[in-house]
């Protein structure tokens, strides 16, 4: 379960995890042979934070996540091709 596994990877700090949303890109023919599928990984601060610490907690997300061959492996499984970092619901940043 992914879930599982963020749990595990992003233990009670901040920013924190609350959840993932799997999305289907629609611009991509379903013929092709790139997946069609990217996730968007939920975090959330307390405070809103200075632009310093929001680059810094991407990169830190990001490089968790990548290193962490159980999250590759199982998002790889699942047919993932894009991971992209979530703070609020306006703003994404891309990771992989």
């Amino acid at each position: 379960n992914l879930d599982l596994l963020m749990d595990n990877l992003f233990p009670e700090q901040q920013p924190t995890y609350i959840g993932f949303d799997s999305v289907a890109r629609e611009d991509i023919p379903a013929s092709s042979t790139f997946n069609r599928k990217y996730l968007i990984v939920d975090f959330r601060f307390e405070a809103a934070p200075a632009e310093e610490q929001l680059q810094a907690s991407v990169h830190k997300i990001c490089m968790t996540m990548i290193k962490s061959r159980d999250v590759i492996q199982s998002l790889s499984d699942s047919g993932y091709d894009m991971i992209a970092v979530a703070f609020d619901r306006r703003t994404q940043y891309d990771c992989l």
